[in-house]
């Protein structure tokens, strides 16, 4: 199952590859699937948090593939929304949820056989060590949320504020110093 919510829709590429990846679902399901079983469930919707949250909590994993991206919520969200630490978090390297959420499976997904090999391992993990992972990873998102972010951009930004006003000044004791010899 796919729970894509579309974005950017207004430029063209984005629009394309939406496109792209529903035709592609509807050959993969024409080929494979039988009756009522489609082998791609892809919702190209907008979901409200409760319905994203329940399909993370009934997912036996969650692959953030990106190849160049940001911190990647999804991946905090997956695991917020797993309360009774199952399933399993794979990450592409390439996210910067990598650089925090360790206990994920971290894989590069320009290399299909290191990803395959992730999703069976993620697949057949026990269950003990899903929770072990899993409970890693809550604790260092319930440590490391937006709050504790927004207190750290605070101070970034004092201390900043700060560095430049005793910059400031170390410039205009240069430039009197400076008129004074002339």
């Amino acid at each position: 199952m796919q729970v894509a919510a579309p974005s950017r829709s207004l430029i063209e590429r984005y629009r394309q590859l939406g496109e792209a990846v529903e035709a592609t679902a509807h050959r993969i399901n024409q080929k494979f699937g039988n009756g009522d079983h489609r082998p791609i469930i892809l919702l190209s919707s907008h979901h409200e948090p409760p319905a994203v949250f329940r399909y993370y909590r009934a997912a036996d994993l969650c692959y953030v593939s990106s190849l160049h991206d940001g911190m990647n919520l999804v991946a905090k969200e997956f695991v917020a929304s797993r309360d009774d630490e199952r399933g399993v978090l794979l990450l592409s390297q390439f996210t910067g949820a990598a650089s925090e959420l360790r206990e994920a499976l971290i894989v590069n997904p320009y290399y299909m056989e290191e990803a395959s090999a992730a999703l069976v391992r993620a697949l057949s993990m026990p269950a003990e060590e899903q929770r072990a992972r899993m409970h890693a990873m809550r604790a260092h998102v319930a440590e490391y949320n937006v709050y504790r972010w927004a207190g750290r951009m605070l101070a970034d930004a004092a201390r900043l504020r700060r560095r430049a006003t005793v910059l400031g000044r170390l410039d205009d004791d240069i430039s009197r110093l400076t008129r004074l010899e002339r």
